[in-house]
């Protein structure tokens, strides 16, 4: 991992049409609220739903929590929102300069930041864990990095030919005592190949090796929406584009689910597309919040976290800071009563915030 000083941030570059120097500040922004989750944000806003407001509280605890095994909730979004903006970053980053070097250089170091990661979270050495984001992100970089100086129409069938392909592989191909189309939790075919080639599957049923394949689908989506903005199109017609997309992947993913079932920790084709949908309607509404309409200074907090997202990913890993926190406000916390962990969580994600603004104002911008 390398220390890079620059005006903006790494993966980004100036949007089409507003001049030398301007980001794409909603890409910023929609990272930075994604990541936010991941780096305190979670267990902050559980804490203020621990207060009690009504039903308020209920829908937050089910919907910042991975379904268990079939169906859709918020925080099951968030991975394949961090796979689609890869895709946009890259045709920003590589519109600068198209360095194949340079990107197999990125997705190595990745790569082992994700095993790092892996390995310091369970305690013993991880080199592959691709059912955990930094692995799976730099394998789908490097496929979208391919593909990103070829044809719209080779970029499209690539990514539905990956999701339709494995869907087909899931649906048709038989393991050693599981027949074809079973999706049941650790047994079934993603199950069986994780086992057949790196010996275990992960206890709670994530996918890894097989269900790596249709995560590249939703960054050549991520891709073709960065090509979109950078082709000097109106935001009007940029974000008609994206919405519909969006919108068509929604309704083709719930049109699919009675045949194939919504399973995040395989990735189906339902999922697939139900994810990456709804991925894309979020990032629309930071664009059309932001980048089209103009409202920039009530992201700024969340652009602080997206400049840096790979340093508040690892952060919380590398840097547990809570043990730092902790000691200053688990005596007022213990006066303040259902208070106590809203001001504990908070310390934390407060703490990460600022050392992002620190690294930020001195222009600090970590990457691969």
């Amino acid at each position: 991992m390398s220390t890079v000083t620059a005006t903006a941030a790494p993966e980004t570059a100036p949007e089409p049409g507003t001049g030398a120097g301007r980001r794409l500040v909603s890409l910023d922004a929609f990272r930075g609220f994604t990541m936010f989750w991941l780096m305190g944000g979670k267990a902050f806003i559980l804490a203020i739903a621990g207060l009690g407001l009504g039903i308020v509280p209920d829908v937050l605890r089910y919907q910042l929590t991975h379904t268990p095994w079939e169906g859709l909730r918020y925080y099951d979004l968030i991975w394949p929102s961090f796979m689609l903006m890869v895709g946009v970053s890259i045709a920003f980053s590589l519109r600068r300069e198209r360095n194949m070097a340079r990107v197999w250089r990125r997705a190595a170091v990745l790569f082992l930041l994700g095993s790092l990661r892996e390995s310091i979270s369970a305690g013993t050495p991880y080199l592959i864990e691709l059912s955990s984001a930094l692995q799976p992100i730099a394998i789908a970089y490097v496929a979208a990095s391919y593909l990103s100086a070829r044809s719209v129409r080779l970029q499209i069938a690539v990514a539905a030919a990956l999701l339709a392909g494995y869907a087909l592989l899931l649906a048709f191909v038989p393991a050693p005592g599981i027949p074809p189309g079973t999706y049941e939790r650790n047994h079934n075919l993603v199950t069986a190949v994780d086992l057949a080639l790196i010996g275990r599957a992960h206890p709670e049923g994530w996918g890894t090796a097989l269900s790596t394949i249709p995560t590249i689908s939703t960054t050549i989506l991520g891709l073709l929406f960065g090509e979109l903005l950078l082709a000097g199109k109106t935001p009007r017609y940029n974000a008609k584009v994206i919405g519909l997309t969006g919108a068509g992947c929604l309704a083709a993913g719930l049109a699919l689910s009675p045949f194939v079932p919504v399973v995040m920790k395989l990735w189906t084709a339902s999922y697939g597309l139900m994810s990456a949908g709804w991925a894309s309607l979020l990032f629309l509404g930071f664009y059309c919040a932001i980048d089209m309409l103009g409202y920039r200074k009530w992201a700024f907090p969340l652009v602080i976290i997206g400049v840096n997202a790979l340093a508040a990913y690892l952060g919380p890993t590398l840097v547990p800071i809570n043990r730092v926190t902790n000691p200053f406000t688990r005596p007022a916390a213990a006066h303040i009563g259902a208070f106590g962990p809203v001001l504990s969580a908070g310390a934390v994600v407060l703490s990460y915030w600022l050392i992002l603004l620190w690294m930020y104002r001195r222009k600090i911008f970590l990457r691969a």
